[in-house]
């Protein structure tokens, strides 16, 4: 439950992100959008050389999102059509990566939740057969990339990322009854949670595994600042994605986990950016200073979702666990959508985009634009608020 004020603006964002969407949908109608161009209208990653790029499910999801909270067949239609073009890259076996949940999860298996139709459930299991494949029994990891033409090696790389895309293949063994998926999936959580997560709650982008023998290697800065740093992005992906784990396996360990992540990142805002603006990497420098409103949105939602699973438990002393997390996890949730919503969105339709100052990479040559994943976990967020959210994983 939230306040009568702050239900009256999740309300009123919520409003103008179904009006100014309905009207940039029907500028798009057919693409599947990653960023915006330099007047701020959506590029299109449906393309044969683009159709595996790892954020197109998002466009869908947040289809399936705005159908959910108007009921417009506009927004239905162009989830179905984003589902469809994706077909061509099962065809793509340098394609098909760890990210087949980012893609399948929002697309497919939501369909498939909400009209039975069997096209979906079919997809949504080639992906999540396809990411079972990359398992690595040596080292109990899921490979992240396949080569990249380069002179990397990648065999044993993997990629805190992949905690949210686990949820397909927990889907998988839940509707085939077949434990296989699940299996997979839990050996992967246990070794991000070893591996991974130090001890303050910080989280590794890219761990190298010895794909032979599956012996730790070395950690990699990734998207990150540098080794050893902060990546604010990650920290959401492991928060969210433990939480998940937990609502799928009811194992407390990873509970725990998600826990001591949300403790590090609200230990970081509290401290260090008071506004909530979050950064790109927690231990980056001052200067030049990078924001990823990414990083706000999908920490909200995680932390939603991780603050529901704890107002869940039958007994909180039984655990070991304060309710007074749950509390402090949701009013921080709420502070990161409310300043998005008040200093970071766009509901104009100016431009295609709703969130503002959103980051991929501290390195990149660009900074500080758009990022669809960033409107889909925002409008995810909300509506979890509101009560209306798909049931995704």
């Amino acid at each position: 439950m939230i306040s009568t004020e702050d239900k009256k603006w999740v309300d009123e964002a919520l409003s103008k992100i179904a009006a100014k969407m309905e009207t940039v949908t029907e500028q798009n109608v057919g693409k599947i959008p990653y960023s915006t161009d330099e007047n701020g209208r959506f590029d299109d990653r449906s393309s044969d050389k683009d159709i595996c790029w790892w954020t197109n499910g998002f466009w869908g999801g947040e289809m399936w999102q705005l159908y959910k909270l108007t009921g417009k067949e506009l927004f239905r239609n162009e989830a179905i059509g984003t589902e469809n073009k994706m077909d061509r890259a099962f065809m793509n076996y340098n394609g098909m990566d760890h990210d087949a949940g980012f893609r399948w999860l929002p697309t497919s298996v939501v369909r498939y939740k909400m009209e039975h139709n069997p096209e979906s459930k079919n997809r949504a299991l080639l992906a999540a057969a396809s990411l079972a494949g990359r398992f690595n029994l040596n080292g109990n990891f899921i490979r992240a990339w396949n080569d990249w033409g380069d002179d990397r090696d990648t065999t044993g790389w993997a990629i805190i990322d992949c905690m949210m895309n686990l949820p397909l293949l927990y889907w998988a063994s839940n509707e085939l009854k077949d434990p296989r998926f699940k299996a997979i999936a839990v050996a992967h959580a246990d070794t991000a949670m070893k591996s991974f997560i130090r001890e303050d709650g910080s989280v590794r982008h890219i761990v190298g595994f010895d794909p032979e023998s599956g012996a730790f290697l070395r950690d990699y800065a990734g998207q990150g600042y540098a080794e050893g740093s902060s990546w604010t992005r990650g920290q959401s992906w492991a928060l969210y994605g433990f939480a998940l784990s937990y609502k799928y396996t009811g194992e407390k360990r990873y509970l725990e986990t998600a826990m001591k992540v949300a403790d590090y990142v609200l230990s970081e805002l509290d401290s260090k950016y008071p506004e909530y603006l979050v950064p790109v990497d927690y231990r980056q420098p001052a200067d030049p200073y990078y924001e990823d409103s990414t990083a706000s949105a999908i920490t909200a939602s995680g932390l939603i979702e991780l603050a529901g699973l704890l107002e869940g438990l039958e007994d909180f002393a039984e655990a070991g666990i304060s309710k007074e997390n749950a509390d402090r996890y949701q009013a921080a949730a709420i502070k990161l959508l409310k300043t998005l919503h008040e200093k970071r969105c766009d509901y104009t339709t100016d431009k295609d985009n709703i969130v503002e100052k959103c980051t991929a990479a501290y390195h990149d040559a660009r900074h500080e634009f758009a990022i669809n994943y960033g409107d889909y976990y925002y409008i995810e967020a909300l509506m979890k608020l509101s009560g209306d959210a798909l049931e995704i994983f």
